[in-house]
């Protein structure tokens, strides 16, 4: 008996990166591809909530808007003298993440995920018994800002009695949930990082960056040989020249709009030819 069809967006991982998905999110609904279920991991669970509110060519626009606000808060920027003074007093983290709540609050429109149009999940990582946790319901603020900590860049966010961090942790870019929720036709958002093989470090201060990328980086590589063959999948490209592990020196309006423009034009390019005859 055939399975009912179901879409889910499966948007990654990738701090200032982030803004690539916007792109794609744009020519995804310009071509009428809508999400039964959108599915996100650290900034990808930003992205998601506001894709949920509103998964069509409004709801991007808006998204551009948002990312605009991600600058001018700075999310991912702070005066150096107060992340010196904020290591001082709390040791863990450079930033604090009191400017992605307040942009969250501000421009999506709903506060639970019982009101989003579309369903959605974002997944984070557990700090006290090292599992990943999907939130589906209940507040969006404390789930999305836990998905989006970065350790040692944001604090844990406290949910009920546990602490959480950057679900890129536990999942890249999670095509499995999309899998185990039965998906048939799976979009894939993602930065670029995935697109450029690594290569062998050759200089001492590579080798971190390099394994740190390799523990991102193998649950997707997996979950993407695992996928059964009569579940449609598609990666859609991010159309940029490189995607670098250290990104924050990107947290400027004109470079995220580089990354949009980027990303939409070479998805919207994947999606015609996917359409043709």
């Amino acid at each position: 008996m055939p399975r009912d069809e179901l879409t889910a967006y499966v948007l990654g991982g990738g701090g200032v990166l982030g803004s690539s998905e916007v792109g794609m999110v744009r020519a995804l609904a310009e071509h009428g591809i809508r999400p039964d279920v959108v599915l996100g991991t650290s900034i990808g669970a930003m992205n998601g909530a506001f894709i949920a509110a509103d998964p069509g060519v409004e709801g991007a626009e808006r998204l551009a808007a948002v990312w605009e606000a991600v600058v001018r808060e700075g999310v991912f920027l702070d005066n150096p003298m107060r992340q010196a003074a904020r290591v001082a007093k709390y040791r863990t983290h450079l930033l604090s993440n009191a400017p992605l709540r307040h942009v969250i609050e501000r421009y999506l429109p709903v506060s639970r995920f019982e009101e989003l149009e579309v369903a959605f999940q974002c997944v984070a990582a557990c700090i006290e018994d090292s599992s990943g946790r999907w939130f589906a319901d209940g507040d969006l603020t404390d789930a999305v800002v836990a998905s989006c900590s970065v350790p040692g860049l944001f604090p844990p966010v406290k949910i009920d009695d546990r602490h959480y961090l950057d679900g890129g942790l536990v999942h890249s870019i999670p095509i499995g949930r999309a899998l185990a929720l039965g998906a048939t036709r799976i979009f894939v958002l993602q930065v670029g990082r995935v697109e450029q093989p690594l290569k062998v470090p050759t200089k001492p201060w590579e080798v971190a960056t390099v394994a740190f990328e390799i523990g991102r980086r193998h649950r997707f590589v997996h979950e993407m040989e695992s996928v059964p063959d009569d579940v449609e999948l598609h990666v859609l490209p991010s159309g940029a020249a490189s995607s670098p592990n250290v990104s924050i020196g990107l947290a400027r309006i004109a470079k995220m709009k580089e990354r949009m423009d980027a990303a939409h034009a070479a998805s919207d390019a994947y999606l015609t030819d996917l359409e043709s005859p």
